[in-house]
């Protein structure tokens, strides 16, 4: 038997009862807060589609001129982390009306090479593998890599004659174009 008053042993008790409550209380709210921040991305979801980026204007792409390429600048957001206007990719740019712009995406479809512009021979030319595409960017000979044509973009004129695309890449190697 021991020697301490029961008085004693339960006042132990009631001391360390009291002391896990109080740990577990300083606990939790911090865990609790860790676990929502890690699993928000999850609630709010996925953006959903490409939301089209101003790339230039009419001005800047003459009539019946060779495709330019330009920059895609642009805010990304993943599940997790935000890049304000980072550079996401690039596109070709070329008028074929008035108010017409026929905008390609610089990646090929075979192995994910950036297409390069021929003036001389007016075409699209991959290095990696050396598909080629017709300024239109279908595919240009028959012995070409290329699953498919190259990507074609949206684009949107708006009223001042900004110059907008509606960017997205696309699987590689498949004969569908399939957003990536």
């Amino acid at each position: 038997m021991p020697d301490t008053p029961p008085d004693a042993e339960r006042r132990q008790f009631l001391k360390s009862a009291l002391c896990v409550a109080a740990g577990g209380a300083a606990v939790v709210p911090p865990l609790v807060a860790g676990v929502a921040v890690v699993l928000d991305p999850l609630r709010r979801g996925a953006a959903t589609g490409a939301a089209p980026v101003k790339v230039t204007t009419l001005a800047a792409l003459p009539p019946d001129g060779p495709p330019r390429k330009f920059p895609i600048i642009a805010a990304r957001r993943d599940a997790w982390t935000g890049q304000p206007a980072a550079p996401v990719g690039a596109v070709y740019l070329r008028r074929t009306g008035e108010r017409e712009i026929a905008a390609l995406n610089v990646v090929c479809p075979h192995a994910g090479c950036f297409v390069d512009w021929q003036a001389g021979p007016k075409r699209f030319f991959c290095p990696c593998h050396n598909s080629s595409f017709t300024v239109e960017g279908a595919v240009g000979e028959a012995t070409s890599p290329s699953p498919r044509a190259m990507d074609a973009l949206e684009v949107e004129i708006r009223e001042d004659g900004e110059v907008w695309v509606k960017f997205q890449n696309f699987l590689r190697g498949v004969r569908e174009k399939i957003p990536a």
